[in-house]
């Protein structure tokens, strides 16, 4: 046995003894640093080839003398991953050198990769011993989207991944290359919503995806999923959701919590009220059923400055699909959602809007002030999370510059040169003094 392999008993999680090896139990591993759609697109993937998957979850220490530092910690990566729709356990402090042992002892036959190398500190294979196993399964990497694109982003503060339309993107009527180019990624796009927007298994629909027409007062469906069913409490979520980290997962699961503490109270989950939900739907299923609101680019710089958002509105989109505490999507959501757009939701008015505790408001007025006066406004408390957000995110990387531009440049990427801080520090000062003049126009206004 491996040094690296644990004991009887002290395994990372359940089981602690070996569990018959199944050919439908899939496991997938990584350090999963930033929850990015590339990491669901994976796990999308390696599930629609079996019925569970479980996902290895590399140690800081080990992706550290690896690969180079991580952003974000193990309980944050767990958080993430443990989220994701497509994942059934996560399996922390997983050796970075794939082991027989490790997948063996979780009953997985196969595991899953893309198409790209990854390879341990001496050089080699981090998958040698599964592939010459005959125990590697590769599945498409995504395009377009990786840890170290959206580092660089942050370091050389651009803007050029923002989207101004959506609808025209994925039209091809917006983008880079010729005419046929634009129409070719924006099909692709197209196809990676719909596919997002899948069910559990990755197989069926699921996730709702709606597309808010401010000039119309309208929404418009852009994929068919389930609808709420029976009982359920429909409520509304909005954001950014930049950087889809452990702060807006832990913001979502505890909506989930307060709406099943509801439920409680109305019964739901009297046995009487289980069997009926059974009898009639085959399944019993969440009381509550979140409609999430995500906001364009535009918006998210008018109010955040730099080059805010990291992620483009149809990345943000897709990680927010990944999630299973989200029940539809509706892209392009208003900053402000005023008494049209929640009536003109896809359901109707929700029952509540759920929204966490705010420090700091960019604007003069209360983007909440509507659905306060309709009383369906609640607010999350703080949690262990409530800080990690992107601002959080780009801080850590800003701190440690140094040892991210090494890892770039590992990774064949340019250096960011002083003409970028240069940037990065003007733009800081002109949303600093922005900033200040709309908290003065707030006091101002009592």
């Amino acid at each position: 046995m491996s040094p690296d392999t644990p004991k009887p008993g002290d395994w990372p999680v359940d089981p602690q003894h070996d569990v018959p090896v199944d050919d439908d139990r899939i496991w997938i591993d990584g350090c999963f640093d930033f929850s990015h759609h590339g990491h669901a697109g994976a796990m999308l993937q390696a599930r629609q080839l079996g019925n569970e998957l479980l996902v290895g979850v590399h140690s800081d220490e080990a992706i550290l003398d690896n690969k180079g530092p991580t952003v974000m910690t193990l309980p944050e990566r767990i958080a993430a991953v443990d989220a994701c729709r497509w994942s059934t356990k996560s399996i922390p402090n997983a050796p970075y050198v794939t082991s027989l042992p490790w997948i063996t002892h979780y009953g997985c036959r196969y595991v899953v990769h893309g198409d790209d190398i990854t390879s341990d500190a001496s050089g080699e294979d981090c998958y040698r011993f599964v592939k010459q196993a005959g125990r590697f399964k590769i599945v498409k990497r995504t395009p377009g989207i990786s840890t170290t694109d959206l580092v660089g982003r942050m370091l050389l503060c651009t803007k050029t991944h923002f989207i101004k339309d959506l609808e025209k993107a994925l039209d091809g009527e917006e983008g880079d290359g010729s005419e046929e180019e634009r129409k070719l990624a924006g099909e692709a796009m197209r196809e990676r919503i719909v596919a997002y927007a899948s069910d559990a298994t990755g197989l069926a629909p699921g996730s709702e995806v709606w597309r808010w027409h401010q000039e119309l007062g309208k929404s418009t469906q852009m994929v068919k999923g389930m609808e709420p069913r029976p009982g359920q409490s429909v409520v509304y979520v909005d954001g950014g959701f930049d950087l889809f980290s452990s702060g807006h997962i832990e913001f979502l699961r505890r909506v989930i919590k307060e709406e099943e503490q509801e439920a409680h109270k109305r019964g739901w989950y009297h046995p009487e009220s289980v069997t009926q939900r059974i009898t009639q739907f085959g399944c019993d299923y969440s009381p509550v059923y979140i409609i999430a609101g995500v906001h364009d680019d535009e918006v998210i710089n008018e109010w955040k400055g730099i080059n805010y958002p990291i992620m483009n509105v149809f990345e943000r989109g897709l990680c927010v699909l990944q999630c299973k505490y989200v029940s539809a999507v509706v892209f392009s959501a208003p900053f402000n959602p005023d008494p049209t757009f929640l009536r003109f939701l896809p359901y109707g008015l929700p029952s509540a809007v759920y929204h966490g505790p705010t420090a700091f408001m960019p604007t003069a007025e209360d983007p909440y002030a509507d659905a306060k006066k309709l009383k369906i406004f609640r607010e999350i408390p703080q949690h262990d999370f409530a800080h990690v957000n992107a601002g959080e995110i780009v801080n850590r990387i800003m701190r440690s510059r140094a040892l991210y531009e090494e890892r770039q440049r590992a990774k064949g990427v340019k250096g960011i040169g002083e003409e970028a801080v240069r940037r990065r520090e003007e733009l800081e000062r002109e949303t600093a003094a922005r900033d200040a003049d709309r908290l003065a126009q707030r006091e101002a206004q009592g």
